[in-house]
């Protein structure tokens, strides 16, 4: 074999040994070749998936969106004046904001009574005083009880308007509604015992009967605790229509909701119209008239300040009032008959004696 024919037979196995290897690594490359086909596939498969995913996401947001009903408006409650068993506005029209004692958030507007209102008031109160004065101490004691029960079946509302009114917890405000309540049933069952307390009969000297029968002073105008919203109310008013008394009563200025409520109380009761009227407002604006009004006879200075009780008691004495001083008070202790026996007048009878 010569040297050219060894040349080609050298070219011609390496040709067909690099056509095998080629021919090998064929399948390897078409291997590689499907499986990046496979997953590229995948990927723009799950890019599809998380599309369809988002888009329905945001189709359901959109449906909900349009099937969502607008937020519901609180209804906010509207509070009025209690005279003569109804529920007027303020004669004038004016209103004031009364706010949340803690945080100063706004929590209604209250009546702004003006001087006509406090006549009107004297006026629905003397009207009541006959048929009040002359039912029976046992029928009073009954309707005050009544009070008492509707007091209990509102608690929830009062320990809210009194938590507002004084920055007291809710269990705490409970507590006071509940000592509220028990102070009204506390003076409910005196209506038919003060008599045999404070009236008797007296020795004389001679044939004849003497007797001491108390009985009520007439319409009485009550300014309510400052302080004490709900307890304090309760424990300056319920005295004096136990004895026999109408009233006009003047609401805490800074907290009055507790005071207009509890006429919403009285109206849905046994309480005839008129033996409570509420007014809420200036206390000093409020007072003066009554304090001069020649048909009110007796007014409590629980809620004034010392130098206005100075000024309302010099213009209580034109028609010699009976007037109860301001003075310190703890609404949670005993309260006694003081204020029983402060709106009493005691009636003397003489009689002669049989044969």
């Amino acid at each position: 074999m010569t040297a050219s024919e060894k040349t080609a037979k050298a070219g011609s196995t390496a040709r067909t040994t690099k056509a095998q290897a080629a021919r090998k690594a064929q399948p390897a490359r078409g291997a590689r070749q499907a499986a990046k086909e496979t997953k590229d596939t995948k990927a723009v498969k799950d890019a599809k998936d998380a599309t369809g995913t988002t888009e329905a996401a945001v189709a359901a947001d959109t449906k909900e969106t349009a099937d969502a009903k607008p937020s519901r408006l609180s209804v906010f409650k509207t509070y009025k004046l209690y005279v003569g068993g109804k529920f007027p506005r303020s004669e004038s029209g004016r209103v004031y904001e009364v706010t949340d004692s803690t945080s100063g958030a706004w929590l209604a507007n209250a009546p702004l009574s003006s001087r006509k209102d406090a006549r009107d008031a004297v006026v629905a109160a003397r009207k009541a005083v006959g048929g009040w004065s002359g039912a029976t101490a046992y029928n009073r004691g009954q309707v005050l009880y009544r009070v008492a029960e509707m007091l209990e079946g509102r608690a929830d509302q009062f320990a809210r308007e009194v938590a507002e009114a004084e920055g007291l917890s809710r269990s705490e405000a409970a507590a006071v509604v509940e000592a509220a309540v028990d102070r009204w049933v506390w003076y409910a069952g005196w209506t038919d015992k003060i008599a045999q307390v404070v009236g008797g009969a007296n020795p004389v000297a001679g044939p004849f009967f003497n007797l001491s029968t108390p009985e009520p002073t007439g319409v009485v105008a009550v300014l309510a605790p400052q302080d004490s919203s709900f307890l304090g109310l309760v424990s300056v008013l319920a005295p004096v229509i136990a004895t026999g008394n109408t009233a006009v009563v003047v609401a805490s200025q800074k907290a009055p909701l507790p005071a207009l409520s509890l006429g919403e109380v009285l109206a849905t009761s046994d309480v005839p119209g008129g033996v409570v009227n509420v007014l809420s407002g200036k206390t000093a604006e409020i007072a003066a008239p009554l304090a001069a009004h020649q048909d009110v006879n007796g007014i409590d200075l629980t809620g004034a300040s010392a130098e206005l009780a100075a000024e309302l008691e010099a213009a209580a004495a034109d028609n010699l009032k009976r007037v109860r001083r301001p003075s310190a008070e703890d609404w949670s202790a005993d309260p006694g008959i003081g204020r029983l026996t402060a709106w009493l007048e005691t009636k003397t009878v003489w009689h002669p004696m049989g044969v």
